[in-house]
């Protein structure tokens, strides 16, 4: 059996929930980053003798454009699948149901589903700090149910995850980044940009139709040079503020 750990991670929160499950597992997973190798995934050979542990943020309740594109390309073979959603602090609301959805398509066998708190990417105020230790002691535990569930071939019922289809209509966020005076040019942004949204040639520019407000450019730029609007940065934190208060909980369902 092949174990992979594949996940989607524009700042670095999902990345951190799938380590955490991975480790917790017990067994050696290979690591595909579907930001900085966006066509690994779809070069795979998979088996239904192998394991891939999938994680993405959710971006307004549902799976990032730019991940679900690449997604859809896999070929799951029947390849059993763990489903990880990772949040800011607000709620899932369809990610992991579309998830699910994507990857049955695409020829995977999903066994389990995890909903796990990171710092939010746009408001970082939200879920700050997190995962943090108590999460990391609970979603260990979660990924050592699954494999125990794994080792006992599962009840064999289809697994029931939360959400709603058709669903929720999202339609991004007005937070784009842009750079600002430090900017060199270097391109970093442009080539690791998952959306495409940063044209190579002028990396200063961003196409703001394109751009999916994942804030991974914001995170690689070495110079600290894309920042978004502090204006609409704090008018989007006071309306997120009732909805984001509180310490949410992780979840797994089986």
């Amino acid at each position: 059996m092949n174990c992979y750990e594949i996940y989607f991670s524009p700042t670095g929160g999902t990345q951190k929930v799938a380590h955490i499950l991975a480790k917790g597992m017990g067994t050696k997973f290979t690591e595909i980053d579907m930001i900085k190798y966006p066509d690994k995934l779809q070069q795979l050979k998979l088996t239904e003798e192998d394991l891939c542990l999938i994680a993405v943020p959710s971006f307004g309740g549902r799976v990032p454009s730019a991940a679900a594109e690449g997604l859809k390309k896999a070929k799951g073979c029947g390849a059993k699948a763990v489903l990880a959603a990772v949040y800011g602090n607000r709620a899932i609301d369809d990610t992991l149901a579309e998830l699910q959805d994507i990857l049955e398509e695409a020829g995977f066998t999903c066994i389990a589903g995890i909903e796990a708190v990171a710092e939010h990417s746009l408001m970082r105020q939200f879920g700050a700090g997190r995962p943090d230790g108590a999460d990391e002691r609970e979603l260990t535990d979660f990924a050592a149910k699954i494999k125990a569930g794994m080792e006992g071939n599962g009840t064999g019922n289809k697994l029931k995850l939360p959400g709603n289809r058709p669903y929720r209509v999202y339609n991004g966020v007005p937070l784009k980044p842009e750079a600002k005076g430090k900017c060199v040019a270097c391109g970093l942004c442009a080539k690791e940009c998952p959306a495409g949204a940063i044209p190579g040639g002028h990396p200063r520019s961003t196409d703001r139709e394109k751009c999916i407000s994942c804030m991974h450019c914001v995170r690689v730029c070495p110079r600290q040079a894309r920042s978004c609007s502090r204006l609409l940065g704090f008018m989007a934190g006071q309306k997120l503020k009732k909805h984001c208060a509180g310490r949410k909980e992780n979840r797994l369902y089986l």
